[in-house]
């Protein structure tokens, strides 16, 4: 099955869809391994290991474009990929839509901010035109090849517009075809109660960790109405935290002796490369 019938096929289960983002094809890799169905490229964290830099628009389509190729190709599971603003206007969507579609990718997310744009639950947003975003997902919906590939719309205005405007834009786009509604920021238990019954298309929510939104279970974002449940930045700060350890006990003690049972093993991080098929492979052409 491709991975994009398997995605249009997850998003009409009854269940809830719940998507880890990361950063690189390894998290793609051991997401799988461990049981997640669907993976996220988180343009945040995305930034921030590829570049070293913060999620204020300073990553390039090409760059986001690149990571997502390798993600995709690492894993079996679909992938949905962060695309910020989709890059442009609606005639620059429709190139975005056909280079991350040929890719590899099952979907994107684009939003409703300016460019530069900046991570949803920083300060400082700014937002086009509720029209304008309308006559972008119009663009991407018309420029997809294969009609299982997913337009997810964000908008980020309930922080910048408020709560009301929020869901008038997200009905909107829903109305203009995106697959998908992801609100931004909801700031409250009573917002995230309320949305699901005032969107008129599937829902995804973000679970940020410290960030605007209340952290729910994914049992209580389903039963609340959610389709997706969103995790774009848990590898992220993992991987970070895991990264300062190792080498915080390094400098302090000259050794990671006592680190190695949070490490994945030579031979075991090996056997997740799949080193042996790829041996396996050279012995074929030798």
């Amino acid at each position: 099955m491709k991975k994009t019938a398997r995605l249009r096929e997850l998003l009409n289960s009854k269940d809830i869809l719940v998507m880890p983002g990361g950063f690189s094809p390894v998290v793609g890799i051991i997401a799988e391994r461990v049981g997640y169905q669907c993976l996220y490229m988180s343009g945040f964290g995305t930034a921030a290991f590829k570049m070293g830099m913060p999620d204020i628009g300073l990553m390039t389509m090409s760059e986001a474009l690149e990571n997502a190729k390798n993600m995709a190709r690492a894993v079996s599971i679909p992938l949905i990929s962060d695309a910020d603003t989709g890059y442009g206007n609606a005639l620059n969507i429709k190139r975005t839509v056909a280079e991350f579609e040929a890719a590899g990718v099952a979907g994107i997310q684009i939003e409703d901010q300016v460019w530069p744009k900046r991570c949803g639950h920083m300060e400082g947003k700014e937002l086009i035109s509720a029209e304008e975003m309308v006559q972008k997902i119009k663009s991407a919906c018309d420029a997809k090849e294969d009609k299982d590939f997913v337009i997810i719309a964000r908008t980020d205005a309930n922080t910048v517009l408020g709560f009301a405007e929020a869901i008038r834009r997200s009905n909107m786009y829903a109305q203009a075809g995106a697959d998908v509604i992801f609100f931004e920021s909801p700031l409250s238990l009573a917002e995230l109660e309320k949305i699901p019954r005032l969107v008129q298309a599937p829902v995804m929510v973000n679970m940020s960790e410290g960030a605007k939104t209340p952290l729910l279970t994914n049992v209580e974002l389903q039963e609340l109405g959610y389709k997706i449940a969103l995790w774009p930045s848990s590898t992220t700060w993992a991987a970070a935290k895991a990264i300062e350890n190792v080498l915080t006990e390094l400098l302090a003690k000259g050794t990671t002796a006592g680190s190695l049972e949070n490490m994945i093993a030579f031979h075991e991080f090996n056997k997740l490369l799949r080193l042996e098929d790829y041996v396996g492979l050279a012995a074929k052409y030798k």
